[in-house]
């Protein structure tokens, strides 16, 4: 894989039948540099970054940035001193760097030269000179050793000008919901600038990883984002499989699809109904929740769980489905599929609700690229990204290698068009469920995993909001040293800030519900 006819930078396939991987490494902070001013030019994407400490083997620090191509994924690492860590700003090329830089030096010390110093994750819960990833942080509440957690103080950009307020939401909501703070800086209801300030959920979950075995880090990663545990889990599988050189057995991968598919369309049918509740047509809430209502039941007599957590783990799963299910799960398809059909009419035909819905939190196609957007936000821009589907150069892994998927896209990017997206999937989806239950044959269902001593991988799927990816590095003794799971949430909240500018105030819950972001998957 090359981006230039001068690259010094090797980069080595990763192994396994999963999302086409490279790896490589970069000597220096400028060739890194370097690397992504070439992946910007190319049409890429950042599609992830984070830091590692290497000190307890005898190294410095280490930068991990992954960067999303036509053909597959670029994962770059960079060496960095143990003493004062520090890499360029890529933001200026990037702008998804920002909040992942401030995150890695949050949690592991290393620096950027340049760009947005603020905090991130740490608001209050721990001083400014302590980085819980670090290999020597101690820190055990109950013992003496944790830290008071003080209000904690944060320099949102001022709006100025005649007319101009700001009106400041959250972190806690009058909903049950996830909390967040939003800075909203108005001229009467028009917004000029939206604030986002995250990481009140911060949970420690990436500090929970380290010594973790195989199995305790399948039961932690599933828990990241529980909307989208099948992807999560189905990314650290893969990325696992990759650094132990195991391939999951077919079946397995076939119902690895399945639950995946499943969980893609539980999550649209709650959105649709929450999309039409929050344009005032609460008809449309009760029959799509009924909808997902019985589908998540289905989930919880088949695999033992609503939203199957647990049931993908590292080399296959842990659950299987015989005939019976595979055709309830069939007639359900056909029944979902025959209501959604009337219930996408209803929506089309309805005035009101196309009135709120059309023009209303545009994100376009160049936006959409810069700000490195992926999954349903994308599509719904008119970027043909879809890591299940086939494009020039890139080729999915398997099973959806062979089984056609096609892409929902619109090219309009408001609400009406991620409305219509997700309508769209919902019906593909269906369609991928009837082929994946035909194509299921008697088999293996679960190859042993045995973890390999300093062995890393990479594993990204293409979760119901976007490119879900984890990256994996085992220690000498076969324990991890470092997992690090990355929510698509990471390059859409940043979207939702330009999406809300010159709509109005009582839009934006209708433009956040039209995305769905996680808090809890950005807030590790």
């Amino acid at each position: 894989m090359i981006l230039c006819d001068d690259s010094t930078i090797e980069f080595m396939p990763q192994p396994g039948a999963g999302a086409p991987v490279w790896r490589g490494r970069v000597s220096s902070g400028e060739e890194l540099k370097d690397f992504a001013a070439a992946a910007h030019l190319a049409g890429g994407r950042l599609a992830a970054m984070w830091g590692s400490d290497s000190r307890r083997r005898g190294g410095g620090f280490h930068l991990h940035c992954v960067f999303g191509l036509d053909t597959g994924h670029a994962w770059l690492s960079l060496a960095l001193p143990a003493d004062e860590p520090a890499y360029p700003d890529l933001s200026g090329i990037f702008p998804a760097a920002n909040r992942m830089q401030r995150a890695t030096r949050d949690l592991v010390g290393i620096a950027t030269e340049g760009g947005d110093q603020r905090p991130w994750l740490r608001h209050g819960a721990w001083p400014a000179d302590w980085y819980p990833l670090r290999h020597d942080a101690v820190h055990e509440v109950g013992m003496g050793l944790g830290f008071q957690n003080f209000p904690s103080d944060y320099d949102f950009v001022q709006v100025g000008g005649e007319g101009a307020h700001e009106i400041p939401v959250g972190p806690i909501h009058a909903g049950i919901i996830e909390p967040g703070h939003f800075r909203f800086s108005v001229v009467g209801e028009r917004v000029l600038r939206l604030e986002q300030r995250l990481g009140y959920q911060h949970k420690g979950v990436e500090k929970l990883f380290i010594g973790a075995d195989i199995a305790r880090g399948a039961r932690l990663v599933g828990r990241v984002s529980g909307d989208s545990t099948c992807a999560f889990a189905w990314a650290f599988a893969a990325a696992v499989e990759a650094a132990c050189r195991v391939a999951a057995p077919r079946r397995a991968l076939l119902l690895r699809a399945l639950m995946l598919e499943r969980e893609r369309i539980a999550n649209h049918l709650g959105d649709l109904g929450a999309l039409g509740n929050d344009a005032a047509f609460a008809f449309g809430l009760t029959q799509f929740l009924r909808l997902k209502e019985d589908w998540l039941r289905l989930n919880h007599q088949v695999f033992g769980h609503r939203f199957m957590m647990d049931c993908i783990v590292p080399g296959g799963v842990a659950a299987d489905v015989d005939r019976p299910a595979l055709d309830a799960i069939v007639l359900q398809c056909d029944n979902v599929g025959r209501q959604v059909k009337e219930l996408r009419a209803l929506y089309d035909e309805h005035s009101g609700l196309q009135d709120r819905f059309v023009t209303t939190g545009v994100v376009g196609a160049a936006l959409a690229r810069e700000l490195s957007l992926t999954g349903m936000g994308a599509r719904a821009s008119g970027i043909l990204l879809d890591g299940r589907a086939h494009r020039q150069g890139y080729t999915p892994p398997p099973p959806y290698a062979e089984l056609g998927v096609r892409p929902a896209i619109d090219e309009r990017g408001d609400v009406a068009a991620r409305v219509a997206v997700r309508f769209d999937e919902v019906s593909e989806s269906l369609r991928l469920l009837r082929e994946i239950a035909a194509a299921m044959r008697l088999g293996e269902t679960r190859a042993d995993v045995a973890p390999v001593a300093d062995a890393g991988g990479l594993g990204v799927i293409e979760g119901w909001r976007g490119e879900v990816l984890v990256g994996v590095q085992f220690d000498s003794d076969g324990k991890f040293a470092r997992v690090h799971p990355h929510d698509p949430s990471w390059q859409a909240w940043p979207a939702l800030e330009h999406a809300v500018m010159k709509d109005i105030v009582p839009d934006f819950p209708l433009i956040n519900k039209s995305f769905n972001l996680s808090y809890s998957g950005a807030d590790l």
